[in-house]
């Protein structure tokens, strides 16, 4: 096996799949790339098991082969090696790897290709098209409400809803949750799946905001292609809660106000909150909204005044302040709406404004109020 590449082209490729790579791995190879190499194209495979990312390269070839070469050794050369053509030479009967750069020759053992997992395959898949932009923000304003709750597996994924003519994403921990949904006429059939967290970041950092995205899935996993890349992730075995059921669609008390005050406001206030509830009070009354948060045990309390547009009853509510602040973070809006039914009810945060076909609801739960 043997073949001439662009240092800084291999690294790039390297380092899209280095994501997966872990130490002390449950099976000593997979902290080795896989490399296989035919035809002119080195395709690069890394993988934990969970989640497997695969993506070509096309270099000059001399002689076809694969091996497992160990990740940390050749990244850390590359890395450290200025932008020039290198050349990789494998020995297939003693598996010995020879790097040769302009600056001299480094080696290093590989392991047998045979021994590493066999990869998944895109058997029995349904098949579909997304816009890398809508994923890219699909995972940007959904991830952060997913559980990290072993006991809640299901509610450590993202939920996948597809509808005949639209696709919709669902995270929640219990405590917030968010429903994003976009009209689509891509899909060919009624399904639907949750695909890990950790999967999704990682996918989340490799893919672009341009092109499209082909996404398939079986029972057991997700597929997406994109670049000359895939990233493949195992589905989890669980069946998702019934969120409709927790939205409340009644909530006549609506808060209107500019996101980046109120973000700031709260960021400020739950500096004297108590630090294991993170409560912080919203006081409405019409026109007016007071933030408020005391933690008892130090003696600190905060008052803030925002103006604003509230159009409902007096009330008296709390909320998590990190949860919120969190989704005001990703909400991707100048002005928000905060619509409230009771102070025992959750609350709905959205943007002011909806992107034409799409629509983004963020739910919090409240804080019961201390005395």
């Amino acid at each position: 096996m043997k073949f001439s590449v662009s240092s800084s082209e291999l690294l790039r490729k390297l380092s899209l799949a280095n994501g997966v790579i872990g130490s002390n791995t449950v099976l000593p190879i997979l902290e080795d790339y896989l490399f296989r190499l035919t035809d002119n194209q080195l395709t690069i495979i890394a993988s934990n098991l969970e989640t497997t990312i695969i993506t070509d390269l096309d270099v000059a070839m001399e002689e076809e082969g694969e091996i497992a070469i160990p990740a940390k050794i050749l990244l850390d050369t590359l890395k450290a090696l200025p932008e020039q053509p290198i050349t990789v030479e494998v020995d297939q009967g003693t598996r010995a790897i020879k790097i040769t750069s302009a600056y001299g020759r480094y080696k290093l053992s590989g392991d047998s290709a045979e021994d590493y997992p066999e990869l998944p395959t895109s058997q029995d898949v349904e098949t579909l098209s997304l816009s890398g932009d809508i994923l890219s923000k699909t995972l940007a304003k959904t991830l952060f409400a997913t559980s990290n709750d072993e006991l809640r597996m299901a509610m450590q994924g993202l939920y996948f809803q597809i509808e005949e003519n639209a696709m919709i994403f669902v995270a929640t921990d219990a405590h917030k949750l968010v429903k994003y949904t976009f009209n689509t006429d891509t899909a060919n059939k009624v399904n639907s799946f949750i695909v890990p967290k950790k999967g999704l970041n990682l996918l989340k950092n490799v893919i672009g905001a341009e092109g499209d995205i082909q996404l398939s899935y079986n029972s057991n996993n997700a597929f997406f292609k994109f670049d000359n890349s895939e990233v493949i992730i195992r589905l989890i075995d669980a069946k998702y809660p019934d969120y409709n059921a927790v939205i409340p669609y009644d909530n006549a008390n609506i808060l209107s106000l500019d996101r980046a005050d109120f973000q700031n406001s709260l960021k400020r206030i739950a500096i004297y909150a108590n630090k294991s509830t993170n409560q912080v009070v919203l006081n409405l009354s019409e026109g007016s909204l007071t933030i408020s948060a005391q933690d008892l045990d130090f003696s600190n309390e905060a008052t803030e005044q925002m103006s604003c547009d509230y159009d409902g009853d007096t009330m008296n509510i709390g909320f998590n302040a990190k949860f919120l602040i969190e989704m005001l973070s990703v909400i991707g809006a100048d002005q928000v709406s905060f619509k409230l039914s009771t102070p025992n009810r959750a609350g709905i945060l959205v943007p002011a404004d909806q992107e034409d076909g799409e629509e983004l609801i963020m739910l919090v739960m409240p804080v019961m109020m201390g005395n």
